[in-house]
């Protein structure tokens, strides 16, 4: 198992876990990365601050520089075990589940603000974290912090990409949690540490809550 911190992404060691993993063919290259990050920031208007919308593991494991980190909800889009993941909490014979957003509702999350000194060396990092193969699509969305409307970069599930799950049930979730395990780690862990962490923000997301719960209770009995 390998935590992702900074030093880890610094040496693109992301993307090279799905190298070793055989699914280097299936990367975005740099200059789709690049290309990615340029496009979602000629849509930023003038002098708007840059806010990050975290809604699973940036919550408890941000891993880029920020300046400030407040609750915020984002409109129009939810929160749920959307992604089937292959590399980071499962494999490709048993996979797990990662969050994404998908349309829809909203969801309470942190925004973090990045200073605008360091802001596309920040947002390089937080690309090759997220942006791997496509999955997710970075979107600019409409959020509330502190009752304010602002927009937010996030990161919206690609309904085309192969490892969009839909929606599954409770149980299935709770399933595949208790058994994947990645090279980052349990998807249990994913789930309880993300559950735990909109908790202790005081916006605690119900459905996960309720997974954690169950979870945790077959952990107890040894399922």
């Amino acid at each position: 198992m390998r935590k992702i911190d900074r030093a880890f992404l610094q040496q693109d060691g992301v993307r090279n876990a799905v190298r070793e993993a055989g699914y280097g063919h299936l990367l975005l290259s740099d200059a789709q990365l690049a290309q990615s990050l340029a496009a979602i920031l000629s849509e930023r208007a003038p002098r708007q601050p840059l806010w990050v919308f975290g809604y699973g593991s940036l919550i408890w494991s941000p891993t880029f520089h920020f300046a400030e980190r407040t609750i915020a909800r984002a409109r129009g889009y939810h929160r749920g075990f959307y992604l089937w993941s292959k590399v980071n909490r499962g494999t490709p014979e048993l996979p797990g589940l990662v969050l994404g957003l998908d349309r829809g509702g909203s969801c309470g999350g942190i925004a973090f603000r990045v200073q605008e000194a360091v802001l596309e060396e920040e947002l390089r990092l937080l690309w090759r974290r997220e942006m791997l193969l496509g999955t997710y699509v970075p979107r600019w969305v409409s959020v509330e912090i502190e009752r304010r409307p602002a927009r937010a970069i996030a990161f919206v599930v690609n309904r085309a990409m192969p490892n969009y799950s839909g929606r599954l049930s409770d149980e299935r979730i709770v399933s595949v949690a208790l058994q994947a395990h990645g090279h980052y780690g349990s998807c249990a862990d994913y789930l309880l540490n993300t559950a735990a962490s909109l908790e202790q923000h005081g916006i605690p997301d119900r459905r996960l809550s309720r997974l954690a719960r169950l979870v945790r209770a077959r952990q107890g009995r040894g399922t």
